[in-house]
């Protein structure tokens, strides 16, 4: 798997108005979808911030989930196993991660598991605190 994309990544994409939308819509365009991946986490956080956001760029729940199918359509959805998730949260355990920092870990666990050579997202320090197994494949589109 060549490209792994956050939920930062995926947000941007959908808005054209927003300041990394060109770079972001373009990464996904330019792989096929057995390159290009994200988490199912990825689908729950893209379908909260949009159903979210505050006035006019709030979307409707329709309208998120259309572009979901989207994603689906056009990604490599990536899960975790039970085991794979309790050892994900093991470990981020053992570096110390707390709070939220635990959901950039799962992505992160995922896009390990997808074996992508690279990790995109808009909030690389996010996860470039998690590890070298992770930092060294964090980039922005």
């Amino acid at each position: 798997m060549k490209a792994f994309l956050d939920t930062s990544v995926l947000v941007q994409a959908f808005y054209t108005h927003y300041p990394h939308h060109e770079p972001s819509i373009d990464l996904i365009r330019r792989h096929e979808k057995h390159e290009i991946a994200c988490g199912a986490h990825n689908l729950a956080e893209t379908y909260s911030v949009l159903t979210g956001m505050p006035g006019k760029d709030r979307v409707s729940s329709a309208e998120a989930l259309l572009y979901l199918a989207d994603i689906r359509d056009r990604l490599t959805i990536i899960t975790l196993s039970e085991q794979e998730y309790f050892n994900a949260i093991k470990a981020s355990s053992e570096m110390g991660v707390a709070g939220g920092a635990i959901y950039d870990a799962l992505i992160a666990h995922c896009a390990l598991k997808a074996e992508a050579e690279t990790l995109y997202t808009w909030n690389a320090r996010d996860f470039k605190r998690l590890g070298p197994p992770i930092a060294a494949r964090v980039s922005m589109p």
